[in-house]
């Protein structure tokens, strides 16, 4: 949909669009509407996907973008404002919300619907036991596009995952992509998840990622509360996956990262 005919699917007119920072694998543009408060739209093949995702967070008391239209190739959300930083405060209450939502019910792993992060396939689906879903739905994705000294240490890593992650974890509801530019502090200091990647499984796999590129404040843990007994050992594994993620996708500069881990998981 052009921005001109999301303007009118939401009963107004359009007075300007600008692009807006964020769009590696989508468009992102800003809105300004007559008469109305500005629009994210973000055009792409799966942001239909993304939209449920969001709506999916929300039902579950998570603080997201509210979804205004979905259409094929079209997410129109609500403008949240400009990004700021968040006080410990903020930060500690968003630990609880994120709790909260990991800890509401779920059932099995993944997601009814196959996403991507551009070329890479991100199954909704897999084996019913955690680490078979975590090795064959997420690690050895795009095996083949590896060099071949990694994705053998990953072929050997992937066969111990029954005696390194649970069997059974809590299927919490995972944002699935949670490292600190996918959240957006908003005017007044609420915390939002945007751009999720959602999968049903262990709670660990979005602290873990949120830690891998930065690390949150101690407020932020203080709020989330005690983590499972282990969690340190594990988290290697939980962050390898995103760490494969950037090098297929932005090339081998991460390739030591990836290595690194491995390296860290005895693989």
């Amino acid at each position: 949909m052009t921005p001109q005919a999301v303007a009118k699917a939401l009963g107004h007119g359009l007075r300007s669009t600008r692009a807006l920072h964020g769009g590696d694998l989508s468009e992102v543009l800003l809105l300004e509407l007559e008469g109305a408060a500005p629009v994210v739209l973000k055009r792409g093949p799966l942001v239909a996907v993304e939209g449920r995702m969001l709506q999916a967070l929300a039902q579950r008391g998570a603080a997201t973008p509210e979804v205004l239209l979905i259409a094929e190739g079209a997410l129109a959300m609500r403008y949240l404002g400009p990004a700021g930083h968040g006080s410990a405060a903020d930060w500690q209450r968003f630990g609880a919300r994120l709790r909260a939502l990991h800890d509401s019910p779920g059932h099995g792993y993944g997601w009814p619907e196959d996403y991507a992060f551009g070329p890479l396939h991100i199954p909704g689906s897999g084996p019913a036991d955690w680490p078979g879903f975590w090795a064959e739905a997420r690690l050895l994705q795009g095996l083949g596009t590896l060099p071949a000294p990694l994705a053998r240490r990953l072929e050997r890593l992937a066969a111990r995952l029954p005696d390194l992650l649970p069997a059974r974890p809590h299927p919490a509801l995972l944002h699935g992509d949670l490292w600190q530019g996918n959240l957006h502090v908003a005017p007044g200091g609420r915390i939002h998840l945007i751009d999720p990647a959602c999968c049903h499984g262990d709670p660990e796999v979005d602290l873990a990622m949120l830690g891998l590129f930065g690390r949150p404040p101690a407020a932020f843990l203080e709020g989330y509360g005690p983590l499972s007994p282990g969690w340190q050992a594990r988290r290697p594994l939980y962050q390898l996956w995103p760490a494969l993620v950037h090098l297929r996708l932005f090339g081998g500069g991460y390739a030591g990262l990836v290595a690194d881990l491995l390296t860290r998981l005895d693989a």
